[in-house]
Formats: C-alpha cells, sequence, structure tokens
C-alpha cells in the first residue's frame, strides 16, 4: 500500500509513513502540550494505530503521567536529534497523534483536513486566535468517563486573552 504521507525528524534517523487519513485533526492547548513542543499548542493529526509505520530508526519513548486523567502519555522522539515524532495515549488506545510538523510536507495534509477541535482554550496562550466555525472546548472535549462534551463555536475569530478565560 502506498503512503499519504511520510516524515520524520531533523537529522532523518527516525523516519515514518501514514496510510490512511487522520481520524480527526486536534490542536491542543494543554500546558503539557505547551512544554512538549514549544510553543502555543501542539497540532496532532490523529490516525488508527495499524495506518501508522516506523520506516527507520527506532524511535526513543518518554512517558509522562497525564495532570487530568492520570493515564500515560508516551511521546516518541528521535534519539539523536531530539525531534518529537508522535505520541499515543494510554486513554486512547488504538490511536497515535503524529506533530503535524514532522511530515514532509505539513501544508498537504493541513489543506485536506483541517482542524477538527481546539481543546484546552483555558490555558491558551494569550494573544491566540481560535478561528471561527471549528469544535473549540475550554477543556477536553470528553470528560473523565469518556462521555463528549458539548462543543462551542466561534461566528468570528476569537482572540484568547484574560477576560475569556473561563
Amino acid at each position: 500500500m502506498k503512503p499519504i504521507g511520510e516524515g520524520g525528524c531533523l537529522c532523518g534517523n527516525v523516519r515514518y509513513a501514514v496510510f490512511t487519513d487522520p481520524v480527526r485533526t486536534t490542536h491542543c492547548h494543554c500546558r503539557f502540550c505547551q512544554r512538549a513542543t514549544g510553543a502555543a499548542y501542539h497540532v496532532a493529526h490523529v490516525f488508527p494505530e495499524d495506518s501508522f509505520k516506523t520506516t527507520r530508526g527506532d524511535p526513543k519513548c518518554y512517558t509522562h503521567r497525564s495532570d487530568g486523567s492520570g493515564k500515560a502519555i508516551h511521546v516518541r522522539f528521535c534519539g539523536e536529534c531530539g525531534c518529537r515524532i508522535y505520541l499515543s495515549l494510554e486513554r486512547f488506545p488504538g490511536t497515535v497523534g503524529v506533530y503535524a510538523g514532522s511530515f514532509d510536507d505539513p501544508n498537504r495534509l493541513a489543506a485536506r483536513f483541517p482542524v477538527s477541535k481546539q481543546i484546552f482554550l483555558s490555558s491558551g496562550r494569550h494573544g491566540t486566535i481560535v478561528p471561527p466555525d471549528v469544535e473549540s472546548y475550554w477543556g477536553h472535549a470528553i470528560d473523565e468517563n469518556d462521555v463528549p462534551l458539548a462543543a462551542e463555536t466561534f461566528e468570528n475569530p476569537v482572540t484568547l486573552r484574560p477576560p475569556l478565560r473561563r
């Protein structure tokens, strides 16, 4: 089967391919993702685990316990250059969240699969612009019992500022 996307780390020691469309694309604004990426938020294309394959190298793994769920987050990265490649979450078995910037052509998937949802806006960096018509959540999109929560969508772009926090 021919991959629909490929990517890897900065130094090229770890490479991967994806073989199906992502099930969603998420922007996560939680503090863990901010720290893990060094950016305002993490952009992840989420794929079924069996449609993701490492094609070169053996990524290292850092495991972190979620402050919210207490479950494990496994971050895979290159042991040589430190570039983060993908993560898997104990809470969501059978899926991987691929760091969108690690794709060889990050705009290819972004154009075909726009942001499905924005989560943890309550810890979002001030000045971040949230686009209209995207499912948005001030916390997680599901509760502690994995029940989906109601999304909020904005009619116009919203800029995160202290008064907007809930």
